[in-house]
């Protein structure tokens, strides 16, 4: 089985790639943010001035969540994830995530590695997470 997966109710991906894509037992979910279907981001706002307001906090809760349906769309959920990989703006908002992340995953959870990087594809974001789960493919019947 080898599936490209683009979840209704989801935000649409801001290129010509799916949400998550199944080879065999093995789910790939695309980098995930935490843009809501309408566009807007959670953890993120501005006052009429301009002065945005960014929440690595809520936007990591945010992206685990949207990881979760995402999982969920492919027969699956957070326990089957073995691997993460999380791309953080800035390192100096890395113990708000690891906080949230926690939250979610222990030491027995999945693999990790955090890399900051130069941006991501909004001024908004502050983190995009991609991973990988194993979700055996169901046989017909069962």
């Amino acid at each position: 089985m080898n599936d490209a997966i683009l979840v209704a109710g989801k935000a649409k991906p801001r290129g010509r790639f799916p949400h998550v894509k199944r080879a065999g037992d093995l789910v790939f979910v695309s980098g995930t943010s935490s843009r809501r279907p309408d566009g807007t981001f959670a953890g993120a706002s501005a006052d009429p001035m301009g002065v945005t307001d960014l929440d690595i906090r809520e936007q990591t809760r945010a992206v685990i969540e949207n990881i979760a349906d995402l999982l969920r769309a492919a027969g699956g959920d957070l326990s089957d994830v073995v691997n993460v990989t999380a791309y953080l703006v800035s390192m100096n908002d890395f113990g708000g995530y690891n906080e949230v992340y926690g939250t979610y995953f222990d030491e027995t959870g999945p693999a990790r590695t955090t890399v900051a990087v130069h941006q991501l594809p909004h001024p908004h974001l502050l983190v995009e997470i991609s991973c990988v789960a194993h979700i055996p493919v169901k046989e017909a019947g069962s």
